[in-house]
């Protein structure tokens, strides 16, 4: 089966498939995947913790499990935010498809090999297949280059009035934050970017301490985008 990567030209895509990951002598660091449902001892070929598949409440949870998963085990090679430096394939243009899930779980479960040596160790019965489909679906939800840029001045504001805690209208502001973040597209075809304009919106509540939270996450976003 060939499998296809969203946006690379054919000479990348044959890089993707046979670079040397410089992964290291790193350990894995353990998942918790309690809070997911069971997927069966059988490694599946597409991923079950899609929105549409398995639900928003299911899909966020793999959102947030996978994104600290990436975090531990994945981003000292394929970059902050899944956002690859150039030495790792750049994870994000991966399609959100079948096949783009069984090149992700190949080397997830099996690890890459090259002449011998071994250059992605095997995560499969290290971390187990609940967290590889978790970590699928945060990397397929990263939002493409780029993707809030017309919005960046309008965030900024967002974020500094927030930020001083005295906020107008907390439903318009949720609101806007929400319109912006579904403006802004995946790299991987997904219907859902988790953009800080989506996890802001996310954090705010009633509760005034969460206004900091979301202005916390806004900046720390803007200040990658620069």
């Amino acid at each position: 089966m060939t499998f296809r990567i969203r946006a690379l030209s054919p000479a990348l895509l044959v890089a993707c498939a046979t670079m040397a990951f410089a992964h290291g002598d790193v350990a894995p660091q353990p998942v918790n995947t309690d809070a997911l449902p069971e997927v069966g001892e059988e490694w599946l070929t597409e991923n079950p913790y899609r929105e549409e598949k398995a639900g928003h409440d299911v899909w966020q949870k793999a959102v947030d499990i996978g994104a600290s998963a990436f975090t531990q085990n994945c981003a000292r090679c394929h970059g902050l935010g899944a956002v690859s430096g150039g030495l790792a394939p750049d994870l994000r243009f991966l399609e959100a498809e079948e096949y783009g899930d069984e090149w992700f779980m190949e080397r997830f479960q099996h690890g890459y090999t090259q002449d011998g040596t071994t250059k992605m160790p095997a995560f499969g019965e290290v971390l187990g297949q609940k967290a590889g489909w978790a970590i699928r679906t945060y990397i397929e939800t990263r939002p493409e280059d780029g993707a809030l840029d017309a919005h960046a001045d309008r965030l900024r504001e967002i974020r500094d009035e927030l930020a001083s805690g005295k906020v107008a209208d907390l439903a318009a502001v949720k609101t806007e934050l929400q319109n912006i973040a579904a403006e802004a597209k995946t790299a991987s075809g997904a219907p859902v970017a988790d953009s800080v304009a989506f996890e802001a919106a996310r954090r705010l509540t009633d509760d005034p301490a969460t206004f900091k939270h979301a202005a916390e996450t806004l900046t720390l976003g803007l200040s990658d985008a620069k």
